[in-house]
């Protein structure tokens, strides 16, 4: 992977001349990362081309959250026009690797990441739009818009109007800051005593949406297991601790949402990861379609969701359940 060309004078220009750049993994967008090494110091290098990548947001929802107290890696340098940002360098040690080498401090580690969020969730959130009906739905239509198709299935009609009665319980709390890809992947062991030692990546889509969205979204991890047992602890340790926090959460209907934002999150995912094969080209992505179909099955089952469930059932046969073949 090569750097963007304006590289070398955008570090020069910072005081970066000289630096050994190499590349860094990626993620499902069109931004790329770098490494940048000079004399024992790093940063990290996002290269996120502005006709395809809007980094403003990023950086304002990356200093809401230092504003807060939160570790959210912060520039160094910036440069809008050409779409390089110099980040603080959060160093490898993402919870996925770490805990796929050893799952001795999963528990601690899980226990931080929800305390963060309870504490996260005490503030109004950012300036950023809504979590509407609208866009979940739009979210939620990925599947039949793109894996149906790409498992040689036609849309069947009634899909909306499943979903319809589902959204009102999705605005039963106040809104609170929603990053939208809170998981292990996107969660940093930083070398940083505290509450908030897990360093925080990946939030520029940030919207204000219900609490149980990024629990769903980090006990429900597509990249993976969380088992049954620690994620029902989890939901508990956050309703206490939100509890503890402020006023009382509504538990039945807390759960009910974080049910139903489950479900329309994996599903979303189901064809978001589809689009990026049919559409980009990305071959990698259908591997996860099992470990989402054995996500989106159990979610189905809860009865919040009975009216999306009987339209699976009545239009996503169990031969349709186990991903898209790439070749």
């Amino acid at each position: 992977m090569i750097p963007p060309p304006g590289t070398g004078a955008f570090l020069n220009a910072h005081g970066w001349g000289g630096a050994a750049v190499r590349p860094l993994a990626g993620d499902a967008s069109f931004r790329r990362y770098f490494r940048v090494e000079l004399q024992g110091r790093t940063a990290v290098l996002m290269d996120a081309p502005p006709d395809k990548e809007d980094s403003r947001p990023f950086l304002a929802i990356g200093r809401h959250l230092h504003d807060l107290g939160f570790s959210a890696p912060q520039p160094l340098a910036v440069d809008l026009e050409q779409g390089l940002i110099l980040l603080e360098d959060y160093g490898d040690a993402r919870v996925n690797p770490v805990l796929a080498a050893d799952a001795g401090e999963e528990r601690a580690i899980y226990e931080t990441a929800v305390d963060i969020l309870a504490a996260l969730h005490q503030h109004p959130p950012a300036d950023v739009p809504p979590y509407t009906e609208a866009e979940y739905l739009r979210e939620a239509r990925l599947f039949p818009d793109w894996y149906l198709p790409a498992v040689g299935l036609a849309e069947a009609p009634g899909h909306d109007e499943a979903w319809a009665p589902l959204w009102p319980a999705l605005f039963s709390h106040e809104p609170v800051l929603v990053l939208r890809d809170y998981h292990a992947d996107n969660l940093m062991l930083l070398d940083r005593p505290g509450l908030k030692r897990l360093g925080l990546l990946d939030y520029q889509d940030a919207l204000a949406g219900h609490p149980a969205y990024d629990l769903a979204s980090l006990l429900q991890d597509i990249r993976r297991v969380v088992s049954p047992e620690l994620e029902a602890a989890m939901l508990a340790r956050y309703i206490a601790a939100r509890n503890a926090l402020g006023p009382n959460l509504d538990e039945a209907s807390f759960r009910t949402a974080y049910a139903i934002l489950a479900a329309q999150r994996n599903i979303k995912i189901l064809g978001v990861f589809t689009r990026l094969y049919v559409r980009d080209g990305k071959a990698s992505y259908p591997r996860f379609h099992p470990r989402l179909w054995e996500l989106v099955n159990a979610n189905l089952e809860h009865p919040a969701l009975a009216p999306v469930k009987a339209w699976f059932d009545a239009n996503v046969p169990p031969s349709a359940r186990v991903g898209v073949k790439v070749g």
